[in-house]
C-alpha cells in the first residue's frame, strides 16, 4: 500500500507507544480485540469510523485516525464501494461460491495464494488482503451480530495446497460454530443446477431493501432494480434447496481437514 494510507498504519503506531499504551490496553481502550490492534498497526485490517473515532479520543488527536481511515477505505476498488457500504449495513447477508470459499470467510494465508494467481495482482497483494479484512471486520465485529449464510459448492473445498486449504477449512468449521452464521456444502453429485452460472451476493438492509452483487474476473455490479433482485433471490432459493445442512456439512468438512492431516 502507498499514499495516505500506509502511513495509517505507522500513525497509530507511533500515537501508541508515545503515550506507553500497550496493545492490550489500546484495545481495551478502544473496544476491541488485541488482534485487532496488531492488524491496524500491521496494515492488515483499517479502523471502522466508530473505532477510528474511540482512536482519537484515546490519542487526543481531533479527527486526524479518522481522516486516515476515511482515506484508506475510499482506496477500495470504485466499483466495489457501494456493496461494501451495503455489507456495513446489512441485517442478513447470503452468499454463494461455487469455485472458491467466499470472501466473508477467507483465511489470509487463502486470500493470498488466491491472489497471487492473478499476474494483475503482482505488487498488491498486501493491498488486496488489507481491503478484505476490513470488509470481514465490519461484518464479524459488531455489537450485535449479523446474520450471514454462505453457500458453499464442494469443489472449492478442495482448491489450495494442504496446508492452506486444513487451515482454511479449519475456519470453516470454527466461524460455522457461531449463533448467526450458516455455513452449507452444495455437493458436487447435485447437477446442473442455477449456481453454475456463477456467484451470487445479496444483501437485506434496515430499511427493507435488499441488494445483489455479481463478481467477474474485471469487475462486480452491484444489483438494486427489484427485478434483478428478485431473479437473484430465486436463483439463491434454488441452490439453497440442493444445499447439505449445517451439521452435514461441517462433517464434510471436517472429514476435508482428516485427508490433509
Amino acid at each position: 500500500m502507498g499514499g495516505p494510507s500506509a502511513s495509517l498504519p505507522a500513525r497509530i503506531r507511533e500515537l501508541r507507544t508515545e503515550r506507553k499504551l500497550s496493545q492490550d490496553r489500546l484495545a481495551v481502550a478502544i473496544g476491541v480485540s488485541k488482534s485487532s490492534v496488531q492488524y491496524f498497526e500491521a496494515g492488515k485490517l483499517i479502523p471502522q469510523e466508530g473505532t477510528a473515532e474511540r482512536l482519537d479520543n484515546v490519542f487526543g488527536t481531533g479527527s486526524e485516525i479518522q481522516g486516515l481511515a476515511k482515506t484508506a477505505h475510499e482506496d477500495l476498488r470504485p466499483w466495489l464501494r457501494p456493496w461494501v457500504e451495503h455489507e456495513r449495513r446489512a441485517l442478513l447477508l447470503r452468499a454463494w461460491e461455487p469455485m472458491l470459499i467466499p470472501g466473508l470467510l477467507q483465511r489470509e494465508p487463502y486470500m493470498r495464494q488466491l491472489f497471487a494467481t492473478l499476474p494483475a495482482n503482482a505488487g498488491r497483494i498486501d493491498e488486496l488482503v488489507t481491503t478484505r479484512l476490513g470488509r470481514q471486520a465490519v461484518v464479524f465485529e459488531r455489537e450485535s451480530p449479523l446474520a450471514v449464510t454462505c453457500l458453499v459448492g464442494e469443489f472449492a473445498l478442495r482448491q489450495g495446497t494442504p496446508e492452506v486449504l486444513k487451515d482454511q477449512l479449519g475456519h470453516l468449521v470454527d466461524v460455522g460454530h457461531q449463533p448467526s452464521v450458516n455455513v452449507k456444502i452444495i455437493p458436487q453429485d447435485a447437477g446442473m443446477h442455477a449456481g453454475l452460472s456463477g456467484p451470487i451476493s445479496l444483501a437485506s438492509l434496515p430499511d427493507g431493501r435488499r441488494v445483489g452483487y455479481l463478481d467477474d474476473q474485471l469487475r462486480g455490479r452491484v444489483a438494486t432494480s427489484p427485478g434483478d433482485v428478485a431473479e437473484l433471490e430465486l436463483a439463491w432459493e434454488a441452490i439453497d434447496a440442493l444445499a447439505l445442512s449445517v451439521d452435514q456439512s461441517r462433517d464434510v468438512i471436517l472429514r476435508l481437514i482428516n485427508e490433509y492431516t
